[in-house]
């Protein structure tokens, strides 16, 4: 999922000595593969499954979809490495356009990050939390959109007065998630019936018209993280070729799971049964073991989709503090409530935001799919900014030291672009009218810095 868990700006002391701090090389290879599966691996391998078998004809291009997302996150991830390592910064993304673009494009970032990225994220975990609190209890029509809008402002609250969940709950509930992936793995390779003997083949079982390319969208949201896991590449301690390493284990091992995730829904459900259902993990256990196969496994998914959110709830109003801290014009954003310990103000406008995208569930078909369609374009847009950043860094500032270079150089960065430009492509052409609200309110950023390029003036 894309869920931003990069590091974010401390509470405000004296402005002039907050500056951006070198990581310490603490890390372990082991370490980093552990944080970089443990960021990638969420809730949403709990529901995408189901709207990539909606795109593709066939399992056997369901399972190369995810075999290729493997490969393009590896691509993305190397190309992440030689920026995170050559410019270490708790700004992440936002460092790495300022850098390369200026602060007018760093701002535009912000924007997006607060206004599409990052509320998107949290909008589209509230509606995995939603569908499958609805296999236990269903609200009516619009169950999951009340589900949804409950948890968003329940977790907004927590947030708010600052109560914090302990690390040992938060082990828990990361122990649930990994349980509910190993029971469906389990249960649909042995304990099912194979709903179909040609489920794995290549050759087409579906005529829906669909676009594979929409299909991949599904499939990257579900490896997004490994942007963000990259940012710890300056915190290994064995230098370029242990962060190598433990990208290339981490995104195999995630595919990994990922296959083998897929492997048992399209045995137990086919391609056809995968494609109808948007809780695909409750409909497999309850083949296998009936209503209390669904409730055990709806509950694992709603406490990771509800850890996800609460993450994202988190780090995402300290990105908003930061905005406002850096730019005039949101200065009300960067308030700190020293008493409760967090920025209470951007917990407010992250929350209410939040829950007019949830609204948009009241008018659409599937308000997971909607809050996709609203994110997947500004996310392949400044992902494909980050990835020429790499070409526009080299050339303006060569004598940096890059402690990792990605190789092949300039192919795989390239290759990196072009992948990222086709998504970007795909998540608007293929996508519902949720894309052109993303692309609405990120034009809203662009026509305020156009009549108003004031706005984007650093405060300090």
């Amino acid at each position: 999922m894309p869920i931003a868990t990069e590091a974010v700006t401390v509470p405000p002391g004296d402005r002039k000595t907050e500056k951006a701090t070198v990581p310490k090389p603490v890390l372990s290879a082991i370490d980093a593969i552990a944080l970089i599966v443990g960021i990638v691996i969420g809730a949403g391998i709990f529901r995408t499954p189901s709207l990539v078998a909606g795109n593709v004809e066939s399992g056997g291009m369901l399972m190369l979809a995810w075999i290729v997302g493997g490969a393009v996150s590896l691509i993305g991830a190397l190309c992440y490495a030689e920026l995170t390592t050559a410019f270490p910064n708790t700004g992440g993304d936002y460092h790495f356009l300022m850098r390369a673009f200026g602060k007018r494009t760093a701002f535009l970032f912000a924007w997006a990050r607060m206004s599409v990225i990052q509320t998107g994220s949290i909008a589209l975990l509230a509606f995995i939390f939603g569908d499958y609190v609805t296999q236990i209890y269903n609200l009516g029509e619009y169950s999951s959109v009340i589900y949804a809008a409950i948890i968003v402002t329940l977790l907004t609250v927590i947030n708010i007065i600052g109560i914090k969940m302990g690390t040992g709950i938060q082990k828990l509930l990361t122990a649930l998630e990994i349980l509910g992936i190993v029971v469906i793995i389990i249960v649909g390779s042995f304990f099912v019936p194979d709903a179909f003997e040609s489920s794995f083949s290549f050759v087409p079982v579906t005529n829906n018209g669909n676009s594979l390319g929409l299909a991949m969208v599904f499939v990257l949201l579900t490896f997004g993280g490994w942007n963000e896991a990259a940012y710890i590449s300056a915190e290994i301690k064995s230098g370029r070729k242990k962060m190598a390493a433990a990208l290339i284990f981490s995104i195999i091992i995630i595919t990994l799971v990922y296959i083998l995730v897929n492997f048992a829904f399209l045995r137990g459900l086919g391609i056809e049964g995968m494609a109808e259902t948007n809780a695909v993990a409750g409909d497999l256990l309850g083949i296998a073991f009936g209503t209390a196969g669904v409730t055990s496994i709806s509950l694992m998914v709603a406490v990771a989709a509800m850890t996800s959110a609460n993450a994202t709830i988190f780090t995402g109003a300290r990105s908003n503090y930061a905005l406002g801290r850096d730019f005039k014009a949101f200065s009300f954003l960067g308030k700190w409530k020293t008493e409760v310990e967090g920025p209470v103000n951007a917990f407010l406008v992250q929350g209410m935001i939040a829950l007019i995208l949830v609204s948009f569930g009241f008018f659409s078909r599937s308000g997971f799919e909607t809050m996709i369609d609203y994110t997947a374009p500004v996310f392949w847009f400044f992902l494909l900014l980050v990835g020429i950043s790499l070409f526009v860094l080299r050339k303006k500032e060569p004598r940096v030291k890059r402690p990792f270079r990605v190789p092949f150089y300039p192919i795989l960065p390239l290759a990196f672009c072009i992948t990222s430009a086709y998504l970007l492509y795909s998540s608007i052409v293929y996508t519902g009218w949720g894309a052109l609200a993303g692309i609405g309110v990120l034009t809203a950023g662009i026509l305020i810095l156009i009549f108003k390029p004031s706005i984007a003036a650093k405060e300090y």
